[in-house]
């Protein structure tokens, strides 16, 4: 069992951000801290629809939109991938792709297509009715008042989100309401959010108890258990940056939004220790068309989707 915000922290929005989900797809990329080799290649042919695209490219063709993507990697321009170019085109191509996932679903929702997404709108796609909740009184249903809760929530940040005087979500905006982490009006609003879910004292910061939420040792344990033990590791090395044994707001925000970068970076690592054939820690065009399955099936091309991507492939982008 891993902590973490709990759906109710961020809203209905992080359970459909990109990083959300890298979570899962990371426990499945290296199971047990093993790389599978296997799963990159599922990943990158993805359904049906994926495979056959695949299958229709010549290899003169992925090995031409190859070497395009290689050089727009190479920032600059000197025949070479470092770690930092690859870990930035990494980011990149996230956040691009999380874009676009926001602006199909803002199509979806827009359901008069007026170009704007309005709160009941929003409603009948998650929940195909208006949902309307009294804002002062709780339910009696744990479950149900679990729900208001997290409806308010979104209703909060669907708020926040709407910039103008207009009752709807522009694009922009709704961009803003899916993924605030992308967003920097949206930063303080992710912090508080987040305070108001762990902040249990309410002296503006998040400590190791209320890091760990509800977790009571059994007091027949000699210890805690594994991911306990883990989960104060995170604390302690990853987010408590002035070791301090608190998190304050910005170290907070570490925590609260998927950190895309180390995701990255530890990618941008992985594909030069396996590729670097003369141990300069950087990578040649021919030492990426050596190892051409392994970058195809790697997130430096997003498990190869960037070839059916002209965004990322063509010449003149």
């Amino acid at each position: 069992m891993l902590l973490g915000p709990r759906p109710a922290a961020l809203g209905l929005l992080l359970l459909c951000a990109a990083a959300a989900g890298a979570g899962d797809a990371e426990e499945l990329h290296y199971p047990q801290g093993e790389h599978r080799s296997d799963y990159d290649r599922e990943a990158l042919l993805g359904g049906q629809e994926e495979v056959d695209e695949y299958v229709k490219l010549t290899p003169e063709e992925q090995h031409k939109r190859l070497k395009s993507i290689i050089k727009k990697i190479d920032l600059d321009s000197d025949g070479f991938l470092t770690e930092s170019e690859l870990s930035s085109w990494i980011q990149m191509s996230f956040k691009h792709y999380a874009m676009q996932e926001a602006k199909q679903q803002f199509v979806e929702y827009d359901k008069n297509g007026d170009g704007s997404v309005s709160w009941g709108e929003y409603n009948i796609q998650m929940y195909d009715r208006v949902i309307d909740f009294d804002e002062n009184t709780a339910l009696d249903d744990a479950e149900e008042e679990s729900f208001r809760q997290l409806h308010l929530k979104d209703k909060k940040r669907f708020e926040k989100a709407n910039q103008d005087s207009a009752p709807g979500l522009n694009l922009e905006e709704f961009i803003a309401f899916e993924h605030p982490e992308e967003v920097d009006y949206m930063t303080e609003f992710v912090i508080q959010e987040a305070l108001e879910e762990h902040d249990k004292n309410g002296d503006g910061f998040v400590s190791l108890e209320e890091f760990l939420g509800d977790y009571r040792r059994d007091p027949t344990a000699n210890e805690d258990p594994e991911w306990i033990l883990v989960e104060k590791d995170r604390f302690l090395n990853d987010y408590d940056k002035d070791t301090d044994g608190r998190l304050d707001p910005q170290e907070l925000l570490s925590w609260v939004v998927p950190n895309n970068q180390g995701i990255a970076q530890e990618e941008a690592l992985h594909l030069i220790d396996e590729m670097d054939l003369n141990s300069d820690r950087k990578l040649s065009d021919a030492e990426i068309l050596e190892h051409q399955d392994l970058f195809l099936t790697s997130e430096a091309t997003d498990y190869g989707r960037q070839l059916h991507d002209e965004y990322f492939y063509h010449d003149e982008l």
